[in-house]
């Protein structure tokens, strides 16, 4: 059986879960290990870090952890530096890390959207500031460059009823983004892509959802969001990560630029 990602060596940044279950970068660092790739497991979460790297090490599989706030460049740096040190190079970038707050522009606080921005966008500036030399250097050196896979969301392109300006706003901002650095870079055997998750069922919308969607009650939250897919079911994690596992493939090597929608047919309902 053919191993995706054979050799390689990937930081997934937000790969701790933010609760119980599987998150996204949780679910992407798992699978990138099971798939071949060495993994460091970057999170702010120092414990949710080391979760994650036990368990992929309990599958037999190679990861480290790596506390780490990646909305400050210090940290961002000596990420980078970990894991060229310990594996000689990086060739994947996955950055996942994200949260949300509820608020429209006059209901949402200057802090919250300060809060939202630099957790959500100024990370994946910092973690492509500090991580494509390195790409760019391999590539010159080996002919091996990179490829970045950043997570935005179907919010970054719809309104989806909710009103969360800031993580709409930073989320679109990372569709940009991405396309410029994926342009920039091309000819440096670099490639950046975006996923954009649709309705999700993952630890990180329970807390900031479950006033907004049911007074408080998790599992009508869910039953309701569930209830807006074309599906019948929000995605979860698992559907996001094997997004990543192509996009971070070699697979992938023509794709770059790009945006890959995983919603279940929300945004072509809503288009």
């Amino acid at each position: 059986m053919a191993v995706r990602l054979a050799g390689k060596r990937a930081v997934v940044v937000g790969a701790g879960s933010s609760g119980p279950g599987w998150g996204n970068g949780k679910a992407s660092a798992a699978l990138f290990a099971r798939e071949g790739a060495s993994v460091l497991c970057v999170d702010v979460n120092g414990e949710a870090a080391q979760e994650t790297a036990d368990l992929i090490a309990g599958e037999g599989n190679t990861a480290k952890p790596f506390t780490a706030d990646v909305s400050k460049s210090d940290a961002v740096e000596a990420m980078v530096a970990e894991a060229v040190g310990l594996w000689g190079g990086l060739d994947i970038l996955h950055n996942n890390v994200g949260i949300l707050d509820v608020g429209g522009p006059v209901e949402a606080s200057e802090e919250s959207w300060h809060r939202v921005m630099d957790v959500n966008l100024t990370s994946m500036f910092l973690t492509c500031k500090h991580a494509l030399p390195v790409m760019e250097r391999q590539f010159a050196e080996t002919g091996q460059g990179g490829a970045i896979v950043n997570l935005a969301s179907v919010a970054g392109i719809r309104y989806t009823g909710v009103p969360y300006i800031s993580y709409s706003a930073s989320k679109g901002a990372i569709l940009q983004f991405t396309r410029a650095v994926a342009l920039q870079y091309a000819k440096s055997g670099i490639r950046a892509n975006s996923i954009l998750p649709g309705l999700m069922n993952t630890p990180m919308i329970r807390e900031p959802l479950k006033d907004f969607y049911a007074e408080g009650d998790v599992d009508k939250m869910i039953a309701l969001r569930d209830a807006q897919c074309p599906t019948g079911k929000m995605g979860d994690a698992w559907d996001v990560a094997y997004a990543a596992l192509y996009l971070a493939s070699d697979e992938a090597k023509y794709v770059t630029g790009t945006e890959l929608i995983v919603d279940g047919g929300l945004t072509a309902r809503i288009a």
